[in-house]
């Protein structure tokens, strides 16, 4: 089973992106913000990152900096989450080393697409 860590300030937006994780066979982990993220990535590098931007302490792109530095930390495919939609965010986060970047608020559908697109799923399933 692969291991998705789920970074975010709000619980019900780890709650319910752990949920369609869960879906796509994922085992979830959850941090409340960057710092706590890298305790877990220093733990047991995951499969997969499910980043927001915008959190206390730490935030994505300086998680995903300091993430990338890490030994193996070029391993976990990394998704941004955020409410974020100029492009200058987007190419900061790709920048910084994001793979892929979702706009909140999205469902499963489109979890599952970035998936796809990258390679961690073969296909959707209903």
């Amino acid at each position: 089973m692969k291991d998705c860590l789920i970074v975010d300030d709000s619980k019900t937006v780890r709650r319910i992106v752990s949920h369609i994780m869960q879906g796509f066979a994922f085992q979830c982990r959850e941090a409340e913000n960057g710092e706590m993220a890298q305790v877990e990535c220093r733990k047991d590098m995951p499969d997969l990152i499910m980043l927001d931007w915008n959190m206390p302490v730490m935030n994505g792109i300086d998680f995903i900096q300091n993430l990338r530095a890490m030994e193996n930390g070029t391993t976990p495919r990394v998704i941004f989450c955020t409410t974020e939609s100029d492009n200058n965010f987007i190419e900061r986060a790709l920048m910084a080393g994001c793979d892929e970047y979702i706009m909140k608020p999205f469902n499963r559908e489109i979890v599952g697409l970035k998936l796809v697109q990258l390679g961690i799923i073969e296909e959707m399933t209903s």
